[in-house]
Protein backbone atom coordinates (compact mmCIF):
# COMPACT_ATOMS: atom_id res chain seq x y z
CA UNK A 1 0.00 0.00 0.00
CA UNK A 2 1.31 3.45 -0.89
CA UNK A 3 1.40 6.10 1.80
CA UNK A 4 -1.84 8.02 2.00
CA UNK A 5 0.00 11.29 1.37
CA UNK A 6 1.84 10.34 -1.85
CA UNK A 7 -0.36 7.76 -3.60
CA UNK A 8 -1.26 10.21 -6.35
CA UNK A 9 2.38 10.48 -7.45
CA UNK A 10 2.40 6.83 -8.55
CA UNK A 11 -0.84 6.88 -10.54
CA UNK A 12 -0.69 5.40 -14.06
CA UNK A 13 -0.99 8.04 -16.77
CA UNK A 14 -4.41 6.73 -17.88
CA UNK A 15 -5.77 7.15 -14.35
CA UNK A 16 -4.19 10.55 -13.81
CA UNK A 17 -5.60 11.82 -17.11
CA UNK A 18 -9.15 10.65 -16.35
CA UNK A 19 -9.27 11.77 -12.70
CA UNK A 20 -10.42 15.30 -11.87
CA UNK A 21 -9.80 17.51 -8.85
CA UNK A 22 -13.17 18.06 -7.20
CA UNK A 23 -14.79 18.70 -3.87
CA UNK A 24 -16.05 15.71 -2.00
CA UNK A 25 -19.69 14.97 -2.94
CA UNK A 26 -22.16 14.68 -0.08
CA UNK A 27 -24.52 12.25 -1.82
CA UNK A 28 -25.34 11.05 -5.31
CA UNK A 29 -27.40 8.33 -6.93
CA UNK A 30 -25.23 5.22 -7.27
CA UNK A 31 -24.62 3.44 -10.54
CA UNK A 32 -27.25 0.72 -11.01
CA UNK A 33 -27.21 -2.49 -13.04
CA UNK A 34 -29.79 -3.42 -15.67
CA UNK A 35 -31.45 -6.84 -15.45
CA UNK A 36 -30.42 -9.26 -18.21
CA UNK A 37 -31.29 -12.89 -18.92
CA UNK A 38 -28.48 -13.56 -21.40
CA UNK A 39 -25.33 -15.11 -19.89
CA UNK A 40 -22.13 -14.33 -21.79
CA UNK A 41 -18.34 -14.35 -21.63
CA UNK A 42 -16.26 -11.45 -22.87
CA UNK A 43 -12.66 -10.34 -22.29
CA UNK A 44 -13.83 -6.74 -22.00
CA UNK A 45 -16.09 -7.48 -19.01
CA UNK A 46 -15.54 -8.47 -15.39
CA UNK A 47 -17.96 -10.51 -13.29
CA UNK A 48 -18.74 -10.16 -9.57
CA UNK A 49 -20.88 -12.13 -7.16
CA UNK A 50 -24.32 -10.55 -6.71
CA UNK A 51 -25.02 -10.07 -3.01
CA UNK A 52 -28.40 -10.07 -1.29
CA UNK A 53 -28.02 -7.06 1.00
CA UNK A 54 -28.43 -3.30 1.27
CA UNK A 55 -26.48 -0.94 -0.98
CA UNK A 56 -24.65 1.80 0.92
CA UNK A 57 -22.48 4.74 -0.09
CA UNK A 58 -19.72 5.58 2.39
CA UNK A 59 -18.57 9.18 2.81
CA UNK A 60 -15.54 9.75 5.04
CA UNK A 61 -14.30 13.30 5.61
CA UNK A 62 -11.34 13.69 7.99
CA UNK A 63 -12.41 10.55 9.78
CA UNK A 64 -16.09 11.52 10.05
CA UNK A 65 -18.05 8.72 8.42
CA UNK A 66 -21.55 8.79 6.95
CA UNK A 67 -23.26 5.61 5.73
CA UNK A 68 -26.12 6.48 3.37
CA UNK A 69 -28.59 4.30 1.50
CA UNK A 70 -29.17 4.85 -2.19
CA UNK A 71 -32.03 7.23 -1.34
CA UNK A 72 -29.99 9.13 1.27
CA UNK A 73 -31.14 7.49 4.52
CA UNK A 74 -28.45 7.46 7.27
CA UNK A 75 -27.35 4.08 8.61
CA UNK A 76 -24.52 4.87 11.05
CA UNK A 77 -26.55 3.83 14.10
CA UNK A 78 -27.57 0.54 12.48
CA UNK A 79 -24.02 -0.55 11.62
CA UNK A 80 -21.63 1.07 14.14
CA UNK A 81 -18.86 -1.48 13.54
CA UNK A 82 -18.72 -0.43 9.89
CA UNK A 83 -18.36 3.22 10.90
CA UNK A 84 -15.41 2.35 13.14
CA UNK A 85 -13.70 0.30 10.44
CA UNK A 86 -13.98 3.05 7.86
CA UNK A 87 -12.77 5.69 10.32
CA UNK A 88 -9.58 3.67 10.91
CA UNK A 89 -8.54 3.57 7.25
CA UNK A 90 -5.18 5.15 6.31
CA UNK A 91 -6.95 7.51 3.91
CA UNK A 92 -9.01 10.13 5.73
CA UNK A 93 -11.19 11.41 2.88
CA UNK A 94 -12.93 9.04 0.49
CA UNK A 95 -16.21 7.86 -1.04
CA UNK A 96 -16.83 4.13 -1.43
CA UNK A 97 -19.67 2.07 -2.87
CA UNK A 98 -20.62 -1.35 -1.59
CA UNK A 99 -23.19 -3.61 0.03
CA UNK A 100 -23.81 -4.61 3.64
CA UNK A 101 -24.80 -8.26 4.07
CA UNK A 102 -25.49 -10.94 6.64
CA UNK A 103 -24.92 -14.64 6.06
CA UNK A 104 -27.04 -17.72 6.55
CA UNK A 105 -24.40 -20.40 6.24
CA UNK A 106 -22.35 -19.60 3.14
CA UNK A 107 -24.98 -17.52 1.33
CA UNK A 108 -26.04 -13.96 1.94
CA UNK A 109 -29.54 -13.66 3.42
CA UNK A 110 -31.64 -10.53 3.16
CA UNK A 111 -34.09 -11.99 5.68
CA UNK A 112 -31.31 -12.38 8.25
CA UNK A 113 -29.97 -8.91 7.49
CA UNK A 114 -33.43 -7.50 8.21
CA UNK A 115 -33.13 -8.75 11.80
CA UNK A 116 -30.30 -6.26 12.14
CA UNK A 117 -31.25 -3.50 9.68
CA UNK A 118 -34.33 -2.50 11.66
CA UNK A 119 -32.35 -1.78 14.85
CA UNK A 120 -31.48 1.91 15.06
CA UNK A 121 -29.71 1.86 18.43
CA UNK A 122 -25.95 1.17 18.14
CA UNK A 123 -25.70 -0.84 21.38
CA UNK A 124 -28.76 -2.93 20.53
CA UNK A 125 -27.44 -3.47 17.00
CA UNK A 126 -24.15 -4.83 18.33
CA UNK A 127 -25.98 -7.08 20.80
CA UNK A 128 -28.34 -8.50 18.15
CA UNK A 129 -26.13 -11.50 17.40
CA UNK A 130 -26.36 -10.81 13.64
CA UNK A 131 -22.89 -10.26 12.22
CA UNK A 132 -22.68 -7.97 9.20
CA UNK A 133 -20.01 -7.52 6.54
CA UNK A 134 -19.46 -4.79 3.99
CA UNK A 135 -18.33 -5.78 0.50
CA UNK A 136 -16.71 -2.81 -1.24
CA UNK A 137 -16.71 -2.83 -5.04
CA UNK A 138 -16.01 0.74 -6.13
CA UNK A 139 -14.21 3.96 -5.20
CA UNK A 140 -15.74 6.99 -6.94
CA UNK A 141 -13.71 9.66 -5.04
CA UNK A 142 -10.46 9.69 -3.07
CA UNK A 143 -8.37 12.46 -1.46
CA UNK A 144 -9.66 15.32 -3.62
CA UNK A 145 -9.83 13.34 -6.87
CA UNK A 146 -13.11 12.49 -8.58
CA UNK A 147 -12.45 9.03 -10.03
CA UNK A 148 -15.79 8.51 -11.73
CA UNK A 149 -14.29 8.97 -15.20
CA UNK A 150 -11.52 6.45 -14.48
CA UNK A 151 -12.19 3.00 -16.03
CA UNK A 152 -13.68 0.48 -13.63
CA UNK A 153 -10.74 -1.93 -13.68
CA UNK A 154 -8.38 0.87 -12.60
CA UNK A 155 -10.81 2.06 -9.91
CA UNK A 156 -10.89 -1.45 -8.48
CA UNK A 157 -7.08 -1.67 -8.54
CA UNK A 158 -6.89 1.58 -6.58
CA UNK A 159 -9.50 0.31 -4.15
CA UNK A 160 -7.58 -2.87 -3.46
CA UNK A 161 -4.20 -1.16 -3.09
CA UNK A 162 -5.24 1.89 -1.05
CA UNK A 163 -7.55 0.40 1.58
CA UNK A 164 -7.14 -2.10 4.39
CA UNK A 165 -9.52 -5.07 4.23
CA UNK A 166 -10.24 -7.02 7.36
CA UNK A 167 -13.62 -8.07 8.75
CA UNK A 168 -16.15 -6.57 8.64
CA UNK A 169 -14.76 -4.89 5.47
CA UNK A 170 -14.21 -7.11 2.45
CA UNK A 171 -12.98 -6.43 -1.07
CA UNK A 172 -15.34 -7.61 -3.82
CA UNK A 173 -13.29 -9.95 -5.96
CA UNK A 174 -14.12 -10.48 -9.62
CA UNK A 175 -13.58 -12.90 -12.49
CA UNK A 176 -12.28 -11.83 -15.86
CA UNK A 177 -14.11 -12.77 -19.06
CA UNK A 178 -15.74 -16.09 -17.98
CA UNK A 179 -19.28 -14.97 -17.19
CA UNK A 180 -21.10 -18.15 -18.22
CA UNK A 181 -18.94 -20.41 -16.04
CA UNK A 182 -19.27 -17.99 -13.12
CA UNK A 183 -23.07 -17.96 -13.40
CA UNK A 184 -23.06 -21.77 -13.39
CA UNK A 185 -20.95 -21.65 -10.22
CA UNK A 186 -23.38 -19.17 -8.68
CA UNK A 187 -26.28 -21.54 -9.32
CA UNK A 188 -24.42 -24.49 -7.78
CA UNK A 189 -23.57 -22.49 -4.66
CA UNK A 190 -27.05 -21.03 -4.19
CA UNK A 191 -26.04 -17.42 -4.79
CA UNK A 192 -28.50 -14.75 -5.88
CA UNK A 193 -26.65 -14.29 -9.17
CA UNK A 194 -23.74 -12.37 -10.67
CA UNK A 195 -23.03 -8.85 -11.92
CA UNK A 196 -21.40 -8.23 -15.28
CA UNK A 197 -19.53 -4.94 -15.57
CA UNK A 198 -17.79 -3.50 -18.58
CA UNK A 199 -14.15 -3.26 -17.52
CA UNK A 200 -13.58 0.21 -18.96
CA UNK A 201 -16.90 1.67 -17.76
CA UNK A 202 -16.92 5.03 -15.98
CA UNK A 203 -19.07 5.46 -12.88
CA UNK A 204 -22.38 7.06 -13.92
CA UNK A 205 -25.34 7.63 -11.60
CA UNK A 206 -28.52 5.78 -12.46
CA UNK A 207 -29.40 2.63 -14.41
CA UNK A 208 -26.80 1.56 -16.97
CA UNK A 209 -26.42 -1.18 -19.57
CA UNK A 210 -22.67 -1.17 -18.90
CA UNK A 211 -23.46 -2.92 -15.61
CA UNK A 212 -25.77 -5.94 -15.89
CA UNK A 213 -27.26 -8.30 -13.32
CA UNK A 214 -27.96 -11.94 -14.08
CA UNK A 215 -30.05 -13.69 -11.44
CA UNK A 216 -30.19 -17.34 -10.48
CA UNK A 217 -33.81 -16.91 -9.38
CA UNK A 218 -36.57 -14.34 -9.67
CA UNK A 219 -37.06 -11.61 -7.13
CA UNK A 220 -37.38 -7.85 -6.76
CA UNK A 221 -38.73 -5.02 -4.62
CA UNK A 222 -42.48 -4.31 -4.71
CA UNK A 223 -44.78 -1.78 -3.09
CA UNK A 224 -47.26 -2.82 -0.40
CA UNK A 225 -50.72 -1.49 -1.28
CA UNK A 226 -52.92 -3.48 1.10
CA UNK A 227 -53.40 -6.61 3.19
CA UNK A 228 -56.10 -9.18 3.90
CA UNK A 229 -57.65 -10.43 7.13
CA UNK A 230 -55.99 -13.49 8.68
CA UNK A 231 -57.70 -16.86 8.51
CA UNK A 232 -57.86 -19.62 11.13
CA UNK A 233 -55.28 -19.37 13.88
CA UNK A 234 -53.07 -16.90 12.01
CA UNK A 235 -52.63 -13.45 13.58
CA UNK A 236 -51.82 -10.06 12.08
CA UNK A 237 -52.84 -10.40 8.44
CA UNK A 238 -53.39 -13.09 5.85
CA UNK A 239 -51.49 -11.78 2.82
CA UNK A 240 -49.94 -8.61 1.47
CA UNK A 241 -51.27 -7.04 -1.72
CA UNK A 242 -48.31 -5.78 -3.71
CA UNK A 243 -47.59 -3.99 -6.93
CA UNK A 244 -45.24 -1.83 -8.98
CA UNK A 245 -45.42 1.53 -10.74
CA UNK A 246 -46.09 1.79 -14.46
CA UNK A 247 -46.50 5.26 -15.98
CA UNK A 248 -46.90 6.72 -12.46
CA UNK A 249 -49.77 4.33 -11.66
CA UNK A 250 -49.56 1.48 -9.15
CA UNK A 251 -50.32 -1.81 -10.89
CA UNK A 252 -51.38 -4.87 -8.89
CA UNK A 253 -48.96 -7.83 -8.97
CA UNK A 254 -50.50 -10.33 -6.57
CA UNK A 255 -50.92 -11.57 -2.99
CA UNK A 256 -48.05 -12.74 -0.81
CA UNK A 257 -48.92 -14.90 2.18
CA UNK A 258 -45.71 -16.80 2.94
CA UNK A 259 -42.32 -15.90 4.38
CA UNK A 260 -43.55 -14.32 7.64
CA UNK A 261 -42.93 -15.47 11.19
CA UNK A 262 -45.29 -14.47 14.02
CA UNK A 263 -43.13 -11.53 15.12
CA UNK A 264 -42.96 -10.10 11.60
CA UNK A 265 -46.73 -10.58 11.11
CA UNK A 266 -47.37 -8.55 14.26
CA UNK A 267 -44.78 -5.83 13.51
CA UNK A 268 -45.82 -5.30 9.92
CA UNK A 269 -49.52 -5.38 10.77
CA UNK A 270 -49.03 -2.57 13.31
CA UNK A 271 -47.12 -0.53 10.73
CA UNK A 272 -49.74 -1.03 8.03
CA UNK A 273 -52.65 -0.18 10.32
CA UNK A 274 -51.10 3.26 10.82
CA UNK A 275 -51.29 4.01 7.08
CA UNK A 276 -54.61 2.29 6.34
CA UNK A 277 -57.00 4.16 4.03
CA UNK A 278 -60.43 3.62 2.49
CA UNK A 279 -59.58 3.59 -1.20
CA UNK A 280 -57.38 1.28 -3.24
CA UNK A 281 -54.01 2.65 -4.40
CA UNK A 282 -54.00 0.21 -7.34
CA UNK A 283 -55.23 1.17 -10.80
CA UNK A 284 -56.47 -2.44 -11.17
CA UNK A 285 -57.40 -3.51 -7.62
CA UNK A 286 -58.24 -7.13 -6.83
CA UNK A 287 -61.67 -8.08 -5.57
CA UNK A 288 -62.63 -10.13 -2.55
CA UNK A 289 -63.65 -9.64 1.05
CA UNK A 290 -61.54 -8.76 4.05
CA UNK A 291 -59.23 -6.43 2.11
CA UNK A 292 -57.62 -3.38 3.74
CA UNK A 293 -55.95 -0.70 1.63
CA UNK A 294 -52.87 1.26 2.71
CA UNK A 295 -51.01 4.31 1.46
CA UNK A 296 -48.38 2.88 -0.93
CA UNK A 297 -45.24 4.07 0.83
CA UNK A 298 -43.66 0.87 2.14
CA UNK A 299 -41.38 -1.32 0.00
CA UNK A 300 -40.39 -4.95 0.58
CA UNK A 301 -38.29 -7.58 -1.14
CA UNK A 302 -40.01 -10.68 -2.53
CA UNK A 303 -38.86 -13.92 -4.14
CA UNK A 304 -41.01 -15.70 -6.74
CA UNK A 305 -40.67 -18.31 -9.44
CA UNK A 306 -41.87 -16.25 -12.43
CA UNK A 307 -44.24 -13.61 -13.76
CA UNK A 308 -47.45 -15.01 -15.24
CA UNK A 309 -48.78 -13.92 -18.64
CA UNK A 310 -51.23 -11.53 -16.96
CA UNK A 311 -48.53 -9.83 -14.87
CA UNK A 312 -48.94 -11.66 -11.57
CA UNK A 313 -46.33 -13.23 -9.30
CA UNK A 314 -46.20 -17.02 -9.22
CA UNK A 315 -45.40 -18.60 -5.83
CA UNK A 316 -44.22 -15.37 -4.16
CA UNK A 317 -42.57 -15.27 -0.73
CA UNK A 318 -41.76 -12.32 1.55
CA UNK A 319 -38.08 -11.70 2.32
CA UNK A 320 -38.22 -8.47 4.29
CA UNK A 321 -38.97 -4.76 4.23
CA UNK A 322 -36.47 -2.27 2.86
CA UNK A 323 -36.40 1.49 3.16
CA UNK A 324 -33.40 2.13 0.92
CA UNK A 325 -35.63 2.59 -2.14
CA UNK A 326 -38.51 5.05 -2.56
CA UNK A 327 -41.86 3.48 -3.43
CA UNK A 328 -42.30 5.67 -6.51
CA UNK A 329 -39.09 4.23 -7.98
CA UNK A 330 -40.32 0.62 -7.89
CA UNK A 331 -41.03 -0.67 -11.40
CA UNK A 332 -41.27 -4.16 -12.83
CA UNK A 333 -37.79 -5.30 -13.79
CA UNK A 334 -37.71 -6.48 -17.38
CA UNK A 335 -34.66 -8.39 -18.71
CA UNK A 336 -32.88 -6.42 -21.42
CA UNK A 337 -31.53 -7.98 -24.58
CA UNK A 338 -27.82 -7.50 -25.25
CA UNK A 339 -28.45 -7.07 -28.98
Amino acid sequence: MTAAADWQESLPDAVADAARSARMPRHFEPMLATLSDTPFSDDEWIFERKLDGIRLLVFCDAGHVELLTRNGQPRNAHFPELVESFASQPHRRFVLDGEVVAFDGKVTSFARLQQRAGIGDPDAARASGVAVYFYIFDCPWLDGLDLRRVPLRERKQLLRSEFVFHDPLRYTAHRNASGEAYLDEARRKGWEGILAKQADSPYRSGRSRRWLKLKCSQGQELVIGGFTDPQGSRSGFGALLVGYYENDELRYAGRVGTGFDDAELARLHRALKRIERKTSPFIDPPGGRGVHWVTPERVAEFAFTEWTADGRLRHPSYLGERDDKDAQDVVREQPQSLA
